[in-house]
């Protein structure tokens, strides 16, 4: 079949821009409808190049849909507005957040400022050095190392065919200075390969079969005082058959994670997981780790980590033989009436309503300046608006708890937003703003609808604390 590229003169676009009712900020991913279901879905800069033939200049209905956000109704119950799109004009929208997470950015894949570029206005994220050309990404696990930050997912996508990298993606960047805004997005150089797509961090080519997820990444000093950037790896036939696992070093002349350590199938917490946190206590620093809950830890030296024999669990108390107890195991105790929800350490109750508890999925467990305290984010399991889409903070006075009671910070309709990631050097004026990411995609929701270039990437969420606890005096 013969293409033939014809020369076209550019075509003359209305904007429409979608605001935070709040800080007047444009709001990524708001879906506008129009009444034949013409979906346009706003790109970072809350922007929409509007082009549609036959429609420019004419009165249109937008219904206007919004994670955590909501549109005034009309006098017949719809919300939504009228709007008249007029060629190189702009109009505004403005939309009231309910969340008290205010939505930033997408973080990963194609199109950021798909609609502002074809506006003709320069988007605000510097250009990466090594784009990666990545479509989609999963699960984000980030560590700063040697000066920079390391940042590692789980599945890409790519463009150019359904099957992308399933061995683990990686980037760097600079190590952000405090006058860094990360609302704008972030420049990754990624890893890549010599067509410039995203390469696996974790080849092992003589193992083909099945995908390579790392979590756990942490940075821990040798004997010498030599910092090692450490992963656990988990090669997978699916989600649920685990083919081998065990620890891996960065070998950083080849910026991959080469094994050093394999672990037997039976192990299941005898290792980093989750993103693990430094912790001094006892005159020891620790290496804590758990997903979200901080449930096991080790010393933090590269040694300690490699050695099984040195991990200890909480469940009431450290111990060294019997596994961690965590959301999930206390959930299951207090529907048992073998644990009272009062004394459950990581199974909190819903500030808003005292009798329902939540069941935590995965997050992080972070010490807070500004609160002094260590504080949670993460999602939850079987929530009510979503399956994996709810996000919740806590605070507790030690790193194992009790988180007694949560906060919900930010829901999506129907739609996953999991393995919730809170990246303290993002934090801003003395801790009280930070900001985490999370995967959104249709999976797990019972969703069937996927949200163009949204679907399967990372986005980035802003928390004033003052929203959430009272301020600091």
């Amino acid at each position: 079949m013969l293409f033939v590229m014809l020369a076209v003169a550019p075509p003359q676009f209305a904007e429409i821009r979608v605001v935070d009712d709040e800080t007047g900020r444009g709001v990524p991913l708001v879906e506008l409808i129009t009444v034949n279901h013409i979906r346009f879905v706003t790109d970072n800069a809350g922007r929409i190049a509007f082009n549609e033939p036959g429609l420019l200049g004419r009165e249109l209905f937008f219904t206007v849909k919004s994670h955590g956000y909501e549109m005034k109704k009309d006098g017949f119950g719809f919300p939504g507005v009228r709007v008249t799109p007029q060629a190189g004009q702009a109009v505004q929208i403005k939309i009231v957040r309910k969340n008290l997470a205010e939505r930033l950015c997408r973080l990963t894949g194609e199109g950021k400022y798909r609609d502002s570029n074809l506006l003709g206005l320069k988007p605000p994220l510097a250009e990466s050095p090594n784009r990666g050309l990545v479509a989609g990404q999963d699960s984000v696990q980030a560590v700063k190392y040697r000066g920079e930050v390391y940042w590692f997912w789980g599945d890409t996508q790519r463009m150019s065919y359904p099957l992308g990298l399933f061995r683990t993606s990686g980037a760097k960047t600079p190590t952000p200075d405090a006058k860094f805004d990360p609302a704008a997005g972030i420049a990754f150089d990624y890893f890549t390969d010599k067509t410039g797509f995203s390469r696996a961090m974790v080849p092992l080519p003589e193992r083909s079969q099945g995908v390579i997820w790392i979590d756990g990444v942490c940075v821990a000093p040798d004997q010498n005082g030599h910092e090692k950037l450490v992963a656990h790896y988990s090669r997978r036939k699916g989600l649920a058959e685990q083919l081998e696992h065990g620890l891996a070093v960065f070998d950083d002349d080849k910026s991959i994670f080469v094994p050093m350590k394999d672990l037997p199938l039976s192990e299941t917490w005898r290792y980093p997981h989750g993103h693990p946190e430094i912790v001094e206590t006892g005159g020891k620093r620790w290496l804590y780790c758990g997903n979200p809950a901080l449930n096991v830890r080790v010393p933090a030296t590269f040694e300690a980590v490699l050695d099984s024999k040195q991990y200890e669990a909480f469940t009431k108390e450290w111990q060294k033989e019997m596994p961690p107890v965590g959301s999930t195991e206390e959930a299951t105790m207090v529907r048992a009436g073998k644990l009272k929800p009062e004394e459950a350490r990581f199974y909190p109750a819903n500030a808003a309503d005292p009798k329902e508890r939540i069941r935590l999925h995965n997050g992080t467990v972070r010490w807070n300046a500004y609160r002094q305290k260590w504080i949670m984010l993460a999602g939850q399991s079987g929530g009510k608006s979503s399956n994996l889409g709810e996000v919740w903070y806590a605070e507790a006075d030690e790193p194992t708890g009790p988180f007694a009671s949560a906060v919900k910070v930010v829901t999506h309709d129907r739609q996953s937003f999991y393995n919730v990631c809170h990246h303290a050097f993002l934090d801003r004026d003395g801790s009280r703003i930070i900001h985490f990411e999370g995967t959104y995609t249709s999976d797990f929701s019972g969703n069937p609808d996927k949200t163009p270039r949204y679907e399967y990437n990372q986005i980035l969420y802003k928390l004033d604390l003052d929203k959430v606890a009272p301020p600091k005096k």
